[in-house]
């Protein structure tokens, strides 16, 4: 596997390493060991399969509040999504900041969500499958989100939603916790 390491800390874009022949491919999409070698330590506890018919579906953001939040390593194994994650490490140099990244099924390509992130997508393509390897299971009462178009975070989808639950439209705003100045 190649690991790719993005602009917020932890989370990583990782491709498989393909061994080709005339019979197309084999790669490893998991390996604990590799995995640790880069400080990801994801036992998966829960899989998890979306399936979404309709171009332009929006899920998300979503996470779960320690401690129960939520380590992810997300696949689309049919059509395209645009894949979204949020910081939510108040600690971290970039709190309150947003990655996207294009995950599409031809290209095998995953996204590490480590946890304390907010996560989400879009699809670009109608009949669309997402699947999720999750390090902890779902927690009902621990379950929050931020609104997908927050003007404080900013997101720049590139195609405009069509379809978003009523739970997903209602989430809050995010609250940017900005730190007292140093005397």
């Amino acid at each position: 596997m190649i690991f790719t390491e993005t602009e917020l800390a932890g989370a990583f874009i990782i491709d498989v390493d393909r061994m080709a022949d005339e019979r197309g491919f084999f790669a490893r999409s998991w390996c604990e060991d590799e995995f640790a070698a880069h400080g990801i330590l994801m036992p998966p506890l829960q899989s998890n399969v979306s399936s979404n018919p309709q171009r332009g579906t929006l899920r998300g953001m979503h996470f779960q509040l320690p401690p129960h939040e939520e380590t992810k390593l997300v696949r689309c194994t049919r059509g395209a999504i645009y894949d979204v994650i949020v910081d939510l490490r108040e600690e971290s140099a970039t709190y309150g900041q947003w990655l996207g990244v294009e995950l599409t099924a031809d290209s095998f390509r995953m996204l590490f969500v480590p946890g304390r992130f907010a996560h989400g997508f879009l699809t670009l393509q109608d009949n669309t499958d997402v699947s999720y390897q999750v390090s902890a299971k779902y927690a009902p009462g621990y379950e929050r989100g931020l609104r997908w178009n927050d003007p404080a975070i900013n997101v720049q989808w590139p195609i405009a939603p069509t379809l978003i639950s009523g739970k997903d439209q209602c989430h809050p705003d995010f609250q940017l916790r900005v730190p007292e100045p140093v005397a």
